[in-house]
């Protein structure tokens, strides 16, 4: 993201293991705290009533794993092959991204809309379930935003220290949308914050909204795209 992961693949030599583990570990930490993941995460997340710091980290985890799976499954080809997708496959990934972003963001707007946030409302119910949180997290990781770490880990000439940097990138990933979601839960769990919610998740939602049809047309090239 704007240059920092080239920053940060710049430490590599490729060769030596443990530095190549730190880079691996640093680049899957910082490649959770893009923009395509933070509105995504804040979309999930918000769009359930159960937004403790328990309910919220279940749901991230298992996004983030849904979303290291195919970032292994699609960084394996690259890093042991330099086999890459074909542009049309990235594009239509990039935009599929975009796609699920407005749909978490949508329904967020749609449940505020028929007083889901609202402290009368009952019965209370899960917006969705882990699976279902794995499910969306596997259609997100089809997207081309771990690119720079890719290229990094296909840089290494020893195949096998390659493979468990990308699962140390994948899993790193995984842990740090953990954090983030328990992070957001507990923000958005606290007293003040509760009270308010159902005014914040309009706005919440707009700004996902707006930003993930920004991102499937920065992928399609109809507007400018940054990652």
């Amino acid at each position: 993201m704007f240059g920092l992961d080239a920053w940060i693949a710049s430490f590599n030599d490729g060769t030596t293991l443990a530095l190549v583990c730190v880079v691996a570990v640093v680049l899957g930490l910082r490649h959770a705290t893009d923009p395509d993941h933070l509105a995504a995460v804040s979309a999930l997340i918000a769009g359930t009533r159960e937004r403790a710091t328990g309910a919220a980290a279940r749901l991230g985890l298992a996004w983030g794993l849904g979303h290291a799976t195919t970032l292994f499954a699609f960084g394996l080809p690259i890093v042991l092959f330099q086999s890459y997708l074909p542009e049309p496959a990235q594009e239509a990934a990039e935009t599929t991204v975009g796609l699920v972003i407005v749909a978490l963001a949508v329904s967020l707007l749609l449940r505020w809309h028929r007083g889901a946030f609202h402290t009368h409302h009952h019965p209370p119910r899960r917006a969705r379930s882990p699976l279902q949180a794995y499910g969306i997290g596997l259609v997100h990781g089809m997207g081309g935003s771990a690119g720079v770490g890719l290229l990094l880990l296909a840089s290494i000439q020893n195949q096998a220290i390659a493979v468990a940097a990308l699962g140390l990138f994948a899993l790193c990933t995984a842990l740090s949308m953990a954090a983030l979601s328990t992070g957001l839960g507990f923000t958005l769990g606290r007293g003040g914050v509760s009270r308010v919610f159902p005014t914040l998740a309009p706005v919440l939602g707009l700004a996902s909204l707006v930003f993930g049809i920004w991102y499937a047309l920065g992928a399609l090239q109809v507007a400018p795209y940054y990652f």
